[in-house]
């Protein structure tokens, strides 16, 4: 798709010295896995449109995550690669000869990874920009060629510093206002319509990636006893694969009645529903920052990862962490939940009370607190 340039005026017109034609300067950027990173990395692709309206913004990643990156209103085109096409010598020459002729200005490595980085060196961009430091990982440091330290540990503040070499410096304090503009998949909203409840309703989601990340399914279910005792919110709960299915059963008979079971869903699908929740309870995956990114009140809980580091992103979204289970990522990923099971009902429902109350105003037909 071809994107014509916004007006420029000498107030706001920027001085992108890193392209050929500041007007319309040609970017790559490279996150390639990990559903909810990839959604955490979307603020950095919105940051540039806004600055760069007549900038030519290209996409590479792996199939696994290019749900939610093809069809983003800020993005001109989408590489999806496949997995481990980074091992193989065909699919290296196939994404060299398609990224060099697009002659990039700039390459933004967002994963500061081996394969990452890799994508934005055969690109043939002059200027790659990656992490240095505890982020900049495996071969990264040097393929890129402007390394950029973060300052912040959160996953979405750091990636929108690697765009400080472009002109365009991160906000002082963490956290800062951010945009992701997903897209909508059309028929999603229909599909959801037709078995969602009309009324408010909360969401819950039993999975994870590791098994390190799960909390106790009937802790799950008294949380959702609460929200409808407590709170008149009857709860979803959604899940993915059939180890999930008979996790999300399990807290649905544990819930006094208050619970109901998802049918399956697709990403676009699940978004939908999010997109209507009152409240989102998760552990860290990819689920925990959809909602996120498309408004939903969240509370997520954290163990075996650090909601510094990738907790849901400032407000009015709350992280519960009781002890962080230290170590490296292989560590915590092949620990068992023991530091989840720290974070009791209690809790999680104080983090859900407070969400709540905090959100009260933008859902005003949303059932009030109810007597213990």
């Amino acid at each position: 798709m071809t994107r014509t340039s916004a007006p420029q005026t000498a107030a706001n017109s920027p001085a992108a010295t890193w392209a050929r034609d500041p007007s319309r300067p040609r970017v790559l950027i490279a996150r390639m896995s990990a559903i909810g990173d990839t959604i955490l990395t979307t603020p950095v692709v919105c940051r540039l449109r806004d600055r760069f309206p007549g900038a030519y913004i290209v996409w590479a990643v792996e199939q696994k995550s290019a749900r939610f990156i093809q069809g983003h209103p800020a993005i001109d085109e989408t590489i999806v690669l496949p997995r481990g096409w980074f091992v193989s010598p065909k699919s290296v020459h196939a994404l060299r000869r398609r990224l060099k002729p697009m002659r990039f200005d700039v390459a933004i490595d967002c994963q500061s990874i081996t394969k990452s980085a890799l994508a934005c060196w055969l690109s043939g961009a002059p200027l790659r920009i990656g992490c240095s430091g505890q982020y900049g990982c495996e071969l990264s440091p040097w393929l890129n060629n402007r390394l950029v330290e973060p300052r912040r540990p959160h996953l979405t503040d750091r990636t929108l510093e690697l765009l400080a070499p472009l002109g365009m410096e991160a906000a002082a304090k963490p956290y800062e206002p951010v945009r992701w503009d997903l897209p909508r998949t059309p028929g999603a909203e229909q599909s959801v319509a037709k078995w969602a409840p009309s009324e408010a309703f909360a969401v819950i989601n039993c999975g994870a990636t590791w098994d390190s990340k799960l909390w106790e399914m009937d802790r799950f279910g008294a949380i959702a006893q609460r929200l409808g005792q407590r709170r008149g919110l009857p709860s979803i709960v959604v899940w993915g694969g059939q180890h999930e299915r008979a996790w999300a059963e399990t807290i649905v008979a544990t819930s006094g009645g208050w619970a109901t079971l998802a049918p399956p869903t697709t990403l676009p699908e699940l978004a939908a529903l999010l997109r209507q929740s009152r409240l989102l309870l998760s552990s860290d995956t990819g689920p925990m920052h959809l909602a996120v990114a498309v408004g939903t009140p969240t509370v997520g809980l954290f163990g075996a990862t650090h909601p510094d580091a990738c907790g849901p992103y400032g407000l009015p979204h709350e992280a519960v962490l009781k002890r962080f289970h230290d170590g490296g990522r292989r560590d915590r990923r092949n620990a068992d939940n023991s530091a989840m099971r720290e974070i009791t009902v209690d809790d999680a429902w104080a983090a859900c009370q407070r969400v709540l109350d905090r959100t009260a105003n933008a859902f005003p037909h949303a059932p009030a607190a109810m007597a213990s």
